[in-house]
């Protein structure tokens, strides 16, 4: 799930410690985020910010675990007041085909 709020844009995600490569898809309603660090000492959580915020573009401390932390179903709220991030955020996850790259 995908949605705006006054913050930014808040996405549910379903990480995947211990890939071979970090990768973003859409699968069954979330987004299913392989990350290729392990699941210990917060290295995860420390992987999925860093690949979030490499990839669209906002800065580290805009990415905000909001729930989740020690679960792999996460709450992420991508933190930007920029209308043009904001936008190519949400055309990033629509009209994608489920299992198909992000």
């Amino acid at each position: 799930m995908i949605r705006e709020t006054a913050d930014g844009i808040v996405i549910n995600i379903k990480v995947i410690p211990n890939s071979s490569k970090s990768s973003i898809t859409l699968e069954d309603g979330f987004v299913k985020l392989k990350i290729t660090a392990q699941p210990i000492e917060n290295k995860a959580n420390i992987a999925v910010q860093e690949f979030l915020s490499k990839r669209f573009k906002i800065p580290k401390s805009g990415v905000i675990i909001q729930k989740g932390c020690t679960s792999k179903d996460k709450t992420i709220l991508l933190r930007t007041n920029d209308n043009e991030k904001r936008a190519n955020i949400l055309s990033e996850f629509t009209g994608k085909q489920k299992g198909e790259s992000v």
